[in-house]
């Protein structure tokens, strides 16, 4: 896991732009009836901002809040540190999810404000298990593994 602060920024840059491209794709799957190439270069339309969307809201505020309520219910002393990460990202994804479905609700499905609500729930329901299954079973192990790669690299040329 990242030790310094520049660390922590690559570590969030990598996992958010995992995390982000991999729900762009879902939900533009889930509105267009199915995957299909088109899929995967079309997220790229909507990664150009909301990206740097989700790598402000993690590092600057959802992180921070993470780390506190995380610490709060597991001692970092007594409890294995893959515990302590994936109680990171259960409370990440738990208050990504709205933030990003409330983001793109208003971005990029634009719905009128009759159904504005429901439309923000609507993607926010169907989200929210996709989000937190890719994140604690694929996104979070791959990034680690690609981060650590990273990490050690970085510790031999010092």
């Amino acid at each position: 896991m990242p030790e310094t602060k520049l660390q922590d920024f690559i570590y969030t840059l990598i996992m958010a732009f995992v995390m982000v491209y991999v729900m762009i794709c879902y939900n533009i799957a889930i509105h267009t009836g199915g995957l299909s190439n088109f899929v995967f270069l079309e997220a790229f339309n909507e990664l150009i901002y909301m990206w740097p969307i989700a790598i402000i809201l993690e590092f600057f505020l959802i992180g921070k809040i993470a780390h506190k309520l995380t610490f709060k219910a597991l001692d970092p002393k007594k409890t294995p540190s893959i515990l302590i990460s994936y109680g990171i990202s259960i409370v990440i994804v738990t208050f990504m999810c709205p933030i990003m479905s409330l983001v793109a609700t208003i971005l990029i499905n634009k719905p009128s404000l009759d159904i504005f609500i429901s439309s923000w729930l609507q993607s926010m329901v169907l989200s929210f298990p996709m989000a937190i299954c890719f994140q604690l079973f694929y996104a979070g192990p791959i990034v680690r593994f690609i981060f650590n790669l990273f990490k050690n690299k970085l510790s031999k040329k010092a």
